[in-house]
């Protein structure tokens, strides 16, 4: 499904920049010296359909740098959050493996009562068997 949208995306976008380059095949001066603008110093001279496609790639780009810096934060807070349920998680495996062993403990019989504490056959002061 992903494959067949991206095929959908994909294949119209590039015939449009294949027409767009076709009809704009003619060559444009782009100056970079604002004070001589008969004779520049620094000019490129090259297709206006790559003067478009490279100013669209610059502004995606800046676009992209400018949405990365701007969730910075949004970024560092979810780092934060992951270290703390990491160590929620590792908090609560050291209290189910204690309770285990705290669970064992108590399903253990008692030990038995060694002769000689209440009396020397076993039994206490109500003569009762231990």
């Amino acid at each position: 499904m992903r494959k067949l949208v991206t095929a959908l995306v994909v294949i119209p976008l590039g015939l449009i920049f294949v027409v767009f380059a076709v009809a704009n095949r003619h060559f444009v001066t782009v100056s970079f010296d604002p004070f001589n603008s008969v004779d520049p110093a620094v000019a490129v001279a090259l297709p206006l359909f790559v003067l478009i496609i490279v100013a669209a790639i610059l502004g995606v780009a800046a676009g992209g740098v400018a949405t990365w810096f701007r969730q910075r934060h949004w970024r560092r807070a979810a780092r934060r959050h992951e270290a703390d349920a990491r160590r929620a998680r590792a908090e609560t495996a050291d209290l189910r493996a204690a309770a285990a062993v705290s669970r064992d403990d108590r399903l253990r019989l008692p030990a038995p009562a060694q002769p000689g504490i209440f009396a020397s056959a076993g039994r206490d002061k109500q003569s009762a068997t231990l």
